[in-house]
């Protein structure tokens, strides 16, 4: 008996000691590296590095590492203060609407996500500006470990702009009628010229002028552009007159500004304008004919009001779209270049500069 006794109280002690080796497991202090501001301003003076302590991984939560975000204008403007989001900024806050990271671990709620996973958010203003964090696991969604950093991070937000853009308000797959955009060098842009090309719809886009300008047309078109035209050449082309193209139905607006009298006089009667930003900060300005004679209409798009609206299966079929395409080479990332986190100075600099509206994103590194 008194064997029996001394082997249960040894049991005991072991798992006692088990018990407080996985408490102390689950209690384990991370600390994460995250940008943070208290105040709207400019975002190289606001924007301050700090370290904290990660809470406790809760049931339905995933400890990510992140591998890399981007930073997009509308990562800056919100910083800035200067959009005004039905969604409440509280500071202070880590900024950060996207990116890619690989799952270090999960809650023991979580199903289908698995440590070693690569994950995208589903989700905006999540705080992906931060080397290493906890989310909760409906906000994240595991795409093939093959898909590229830099393809990954920047696949919920431009990609994803572009496709609803073209489906929601004229659905030029089916009707492969002609697309019109300026910005067509942005990221939003080339996005929309490869679902284009890849939907056999005829699209032109507009750009502003500058010294490399053919080299600009060149590239844009490798990718499937069918025109490219200046914001000067676009009011006088006679390619519409002279039947070489039918004109457009569909118009997608970045910019704002008169510039876009010379994407409405081609429009076609009762043709559809799509605001999705508006880089030159002037208003979208209209002749009253366009909407006397010609019937035209204009519409707002905000990737992250159609995000809150939209159900599971909307948002996965979007995105088993974008990443097949990813997957079979056919849409690939605007230029970019990868920054290290401590260098984010250096882009913020960069995307706050007329230069990181041209075609250049920049991408934190947290390797």
């Amino acid at each position: 008996m008194a064997l029996f006794a001394f082997r249960n109280r040894l049991l005991s002690s072991v798992v006692h000691l088990s018990r407080k080796n996985v408490d102390k497991i689950c209690e384990r202090h991370l600390t994460s590296k995250q940008l943070v501001y208290s105040e709207f301003g400019d975002p190289a003076k606001v924007l301050k590095c700090q370290e904290v302590t990660i809470e406790n991984l809760k049931c339905q939560d995933v400890l990510v590492r992140m591998l890399a975000a981007p930073i997009n204008p509308a990562d800056i403007n919100t910083i800035q203060g200067t959009r005004k989001y039905p969604v409440k900024i509280t500071l202070p806050s880590i900024p950060g609407n996207e990116g890619v990271g690989i799952v270090e671990d999960v809650g023991h709620e979580v199903e289908n996500i698995r440590p070693g996973d690569k994950i995208i958010f589903t989700k905006s203003a999540l705080g992906t500006w931060r080397n290493i964090a906890t989310f909760n696991a409906n906000y994240v969604r595991v795409i093939p470990d093959c898909i590229g950093v830099a393809e990954a991070a920047m696949l919920t937000v431009n990609p994803c702009t572009a496709y609803r853009m073209l489906k929601d308000f004229v659905s030029v797959k089916e009707c492969k009628q002609v697309v019109i955009q300026n910005g067509g060098n942005s990221a939003v842009g080339q996005n929309v010229i490869q679902f284009c090309k890849e939907w056999h719809v005829p699209n032109i886009s507009i750009v502003r002028a500058r010294p490399n300008i053919n080299e600009l047309k060149k590239d844009l078109q490798s990718l499937g552009a069918t025109y490219v035209f200046t914001e000067e050449e676009i009011p006088k082309t006679t390619i519409f007159k002279e039947k070489q193209i039918e004109k457009p139905v569909l118009a997608l607006n970045c910019v704002g500004g008169k510039q876009l009298f010379g994407i409405i006089k081609h429009l076609q009667h009762s043709g559809k304008m799509v605001t999705y930003g508006g880089m030159s900060k002037k208003p979208v300005i209209s002749p009253t004919s366009a909407f006397i004679f010609k019937n035209i209409s204009f519409h707002g798009f905000w990737m992250t009001r159609w995000n809150m609206r939209a159900d599971a299966r909307q948002r996965d079929l979007m995105l088993d779209d974008i990443t097949n395409m990813i997957l079979e080479k056919k849409l690939k990332p605007p230029v970019h270049k990868m920054v290290k986190f401590d260098n984010f100075k250096e882009a913020l600099n960069n995307t706050l500069t007329s230069k990181g509206f041209t075609g250049c994103k920049y991408v934190l590194d947290f390797c």
